[in-house]
């Protein structure tokens, strides 16, 4: 079986006490799924504990940065009003130490394995009841591990579907180009917050463990084959 590391950008809408006055007034917005991704959090938090390795989580709201874009897609409409020095020091304070530390992990976990498994944690409000697994374009690694984990989750009548070659975000196209694709395997999950927002069509827990369960199943099945070859 592979090492796994499992990553979460918008685990919260947090906002630091110097930039309460920006959001003031807002905040209902801030907590709605603009300033995060619900049910992410815990998602990504089950698969951690499931697969026994610590987890690499954002820890503000991403419209005050959003830790998976470059550049001028890194602010929301109200970061942007903040001046430029401002928002290099949330660089420096928030998305540099993200991406290093997910650099780190991958380096370390790939001198110590054949191969890694990085799950990217996402909730996505539109598609009520869908569970999207996306691989990035000539990632064929990725792609075995994301069929065998779509096809059990297709056994148990869950609206699953796999999306190969999607380029996906910024943060997922620098550190696709940073490992060889033949040992680093990432794959975007995106679960629609249905789930966790109005328990439909099935109850969280119900969908979260059997996310859970059928990843370990479907990593040791693709690893298996893989031996073989």
């Amino acid at each position: 079986m592979p090492s796994f590391l499992f990553s979460c950008d918008h685990a919260t809408c947090a906002v630091p006490e110097a930039f309460r006055e920006v959001f003031r007034g807002s905040e209902d917005v801030v907590a709605s799924p603009e300033g995060w991704e619900p049910g992410a959090l815990n998602l990504a938090q089950g698969f951690a504990m499931k697969f026994r390795t610590p987890l690499v989580h954002g820890d503000v709201t991403r419209l005050l940065i959003n830790l998976e874009n470059n550049k001028e897609d890194r602010w929301s409409r109200f970061s942007q009003k903040l001046p430029e020095i401002t928002r290099g020091k949330l660089v420096d304070r928030h998305e540099r130490p993200y991406r290093a530390l997910l650099h780190q992990r991958i380096e370390e976990d790939l001198r110590r394995h054949p191969a890694l498994l990085h799950v990217m944690v996402h909730t996505d409000a539109p598609g009520e009841g869908t569970v999207r697994l996306e691989t990035r374009p000539e990632s064929a690694l990725a792609e075995s591990y994301a069929d065998a984990w779509r096809q059990r989750l297709a056994t148990a009548d869950l609206d699953i579907r796999h999306v190969p070659a999607v380029e996906g975000s910024a943060l997922g196209a620098i550190l696709s180009g940073s490992f060889p694709t033949a040992k680093y395997a990432q794959i975007r999950l995106k679960v629609a917050q249905s789930f966790f927002l109005a328990g439909q069509p099935w109850r969280w827990e119900t969908v979260k463990k059997l996310l859970l369960d059928s990843l370990a199943a479907a990593a040791d099945e693709v690893d298996t084959i893989r031996k073989r070859l």
